[in-house]
């Protein structure tokens, strides 16, 4: 039987360079994000807490409001908007 966890088939997606190995920085988690922010969300595969699902991998977001140390964001997924909480480890700002 073959496994199905929350991670399956993410050797080549959650691997980080080897340049951007060690400790993350400190500037990446104490970011504040506003409301109405649009943001990148890249998964940080060395922190495992407030990642989202694979699938929003490289998917861009509007911040809607801050919970905790989380931030609940916005994110079109086809037609329907999805409302994830996210870790601003795994958070980027957007510029166009």
């Amino acid at each position: 039987m073959k496994s199905q966890g929350y991670r399956h088939r993410t050797r080549q997606l959650l691997r980080k360079k080897a340049r951007e190995k060690g400790k993350l920085g400190l500037s990446r988690i104490l970011r504040i994000y506003q409301p109405g922010e649009r943001v990148l969300i890249k998964l940080d595969p060395s922190i495992h807490k407030g990642m989202p699902h694979r699938r929003y991998h490289g998917k861009i977001g509007i911040v809607e409001q801050k919970r905790g140390q989380a931030y609940v964001v916005n994110v079109t997924q086809a037609k329907a908007i999805k409302t994830i909480i996210v870790r601003p480890e795994h958070l980027h700002p957007f510029n166009t």
